[in-house]
């Protein structure tokens, strides 16, 4: 499978992937999220490099998640190249290319299984803040 298309930067200072998939799990944590993860698909997948996978527990909180890691993505450069279910209380996707974030609710976090289905891929020890 081919891999999408790089998006136009913004102002600001890039940053990677692996920054940009820390700082969104540590927003989504500050943001009061469960059981938040960040797994390294760089050598398993084309798809993306990083998964962060956050459960939410209201349509609300994924929403306030998804517009705080946007806005500090759009600060340092970043774009997302589509979002998804954003008018959906079960599931909101953010794409960020190299970068693809996972908001659940804990009853389709549970259905689809993401951290099972991906379970060969190292997780990234987010909250040290040695991980960048």
């Amino acid at each position: 499978m081919a891999r999408k298309p790089k998006t136009q930067k913004q102002e600001g200072t890039p940053v990677g992937a692996l920054e940009l998939a820390v700082q969104a799990a540590r927003i989504a944590r500050g943001d009061n999220a469960e059981n938040v993860v960040v797994l390294d698909l760089r050598e398993l997948s084309s798809i993306a490099d990083y998964f962060v996978i956050a459960t939410a527990t209201s349509d609300r909180q994924m929403r306030a998640i998804a517009d705080h890691v946007e806005g500090f993505a759009r600060s340092v450069g970043e774009k997302p190249y589509r979002t998804s279910g954003y008018e959906s209380s079960s599931w909101l996707l953010a794409d960020y290319i190299d970068v693809v974030i996972h908001l659940f609710s804990p009853e389709k976090r549970g259905y689809y299984e993401l951290d099972i289905l991906w379970g060969d891929a190292p997780r990234v020890k987010w909250e040290d803040p040695k991980a960048l």
